[in-house]
């Protein structure tokens, strides 16, 4: 008898995990969606008010205020960014609150890395976190390496003087 119940609440615990997936993949395809149909209200109403988005550029780390005013040209014209989903992993936290993920997308860049944390809020699960990497197969480090140097080294010197 205890072995049936643990495995009715093992079973039911496996549900709930499905259904928050479901719900925070269809959150982000909402999310990716609204860029690419340009729905500025759509796309940041799916982030939490104190987001963070990261881009490809070292230069790029956003809170949500200022990744609002850096993207409200880019949905003004009606054109933002388009991603579609290839690949994505969810994992969710024990109490379900919050969860992290890591997918593949297909993008103007070619194939992109994103990965973030959702948190589970009363209006459904939102970005919290969200780092977007441009993907380098590793046969082509050396040659990026070698073509970002110049950028590399005068943002590295900037930085450290600023840590001083």
């Amino acid at each position: 008898m205890q072995k049936l119940v643990l495995l009715l609440l093992l079973s039911i615990c496996g549900f709930g995990f499905s259904q928050e997936k479901d719900q925070i993949n269809t959150a982000l395809e909402n999310w990716h969606k609204a860029a690419a149909d340009a729905n500025f209200d759509n796309y940041f109403n799916l982030m939490t008010s104190d987001a963070i988005f990261i881009g490809t550029d070292p230069t790029e780390n956003w809170n949500l205020k200022d990744f609002k005013a850096f993207s409200k040209p880019y949905f003004d014209k009606g054109k933002a960014w388009s991603f579609s989903t290839l690949e994505r992993n969810i994992f969710i936290q024990d109490d379900a609150k919050i969860a992290w993920f890591d997918e593949l997308l297909d993008t103007q860049m070619g194939i992109c890395r994103g990965s973030g944390i959702m948190q589970k809020t009363n209006n459904g699960w939102k970005v919290k976190h969200y780092v977007l990497s441009i993907a380098i197969p590793n046969d082509n480090v050396k040659d990026i390496t070698a073509m970002k140097k110049k950028f590399d080294t005068d943002l590295m010197k900037k930085l450290r003087a600023e840590r001083n």
